[in-house]
């Protein structure tokens, strides 16, 4: 097989798959709605359920409507008939996976919601299946054919559970306005953590500050000591009136230690906010071509609150 007969393989695949989610839109109908609504006004937790490959995306929705402000968690059906059943609870509602609705292992689970009053959502693609005919909301898929060349691996249905599911979780959170500060309390791992740390997640406290009265001499030893290359200059209120930096030394040179840090710095100097993503403090410093920034509350007149370096970014995964 040549590289041409790969990508021409690849690009029906790709093709077949969008043809399916295009499709799937167009079904979305009040069903969508009822299921949404179904599961804001739960007082529990969305227990999502599959087996096989539909269990794989489920095991993936539960996380996403976790992680997005729905408490979820996966139950795998086969363990559920062992004791999992446990995990489902009056509260709940359940969300059901199967392309045809009929599979067996999701028995005991469909038959565990009814008994319990436990709502249940279905998504599969067959409306007269025993799932759809027993689910309080039916999510119907439109039944394509799958992408592979033996119409037989699940690839069309499962991205199509994965769009659906997905666009559940993401109404749900637009709805509960879900907000990237919300967001980073169940992400404070990984590159999504590190792009959603704020500056007040790594800034230090423990500065180089003087006032602004302070001899040359003292200054370089603050700034020695603190060892971030630089020293703020405050007023009497613990405002930033400006920075000496290296370059600020070099141009004052002669006769250095006969005048004060106010007479060396460099006033009004690039701030950021404590609140502020540290991404778009390591953007400033990029800008600038400068290793600092000191912190600055505007709710506090401006006092100076931390200091943060650009190493500090790079050690939290911010590039």
């Amino acid at each position: 097989m040549d590289k041409n007969t790969f990508i021409a393989a690849g690009r029906r695949v790709v093709e077949s798959e969008a043809t399916g989610l295009t499709m799937l839109a167009d079904l979305l109908d009040d069903s969508f709605v009822e299921a949404a609504e179904l599961i804001l006004n739960a007082h529990g937790r969305v227990i999502v359920s599959g087996m096989g490959k539909s269990g794989h995306i489920a095991r993936k929705l539960a996380a996403t409507l976790a992680s997005t402000g729905t408490p979820a968690h996966f139950v795998h059906p086969a363990e559920a008939s062992h004791g999992d059943l446990g995990m489902m609870a009056q509260g709940d509602v359940a969300l059901v996976l199967s392309k045809s609705g009929e599979t067996p292992e999701l028995a005991d689970v469909i038959a565990y919601t009814r008994r319990f009053s436990i709502p249940l959502i279905g998504i599969a693609c067959a409306a007269d299946s025993s799932l759809m005919r027993q689910a309080d909301v039916k999510l119907l898929m439109p039944n394509v054919e799958e992408a592979c060349s033996n119409r037989i691996a699940p690839t069309t249905s499962t991205t199509m559970m994965l769009a659906l599911g997905d666009a559940l979780a993401i109404a749900l959170m637009e709805h509960r306005q879900f907000t990237p500060a919300h967001f980073r309390e169940f992400h404070p791992g990984g590159k999504l953590g590190a792009q959603l740390a704020k500056v007040r997640d790594l800034m230090h406290t423990d500065m180089p500050l003087v006032p602004r009265d302070t001899v040359m001499a003292d200054a370089l030893l603050v700034m020695t000591q603190k060892t971030f290359g630089v020293v703020g200059v405050t007023d009497t209120d613990g405002k930033l009136l400006g920075i000496v930096t290296d370059g600020d030394l070099r141009r004052h040179m002669d006769g250095l230690l006969t005048h004060t840090a106010g007479e060396v710095m460099t006033v009004d100097p690039r701030t950021i906010g404590p609140d502020s993503l540290a991404e778009e403090a390591v953007a400033v410093m990029n800008e600038r071509r400068i290793t600092c920034l000191f912190v600055v509350d505007p709710a506090k007149s401006r006092n100076v609150v931390g200091i943060l370096h650009v190493h500090d970014c790079l050690r939290a995964g911010i590039v």
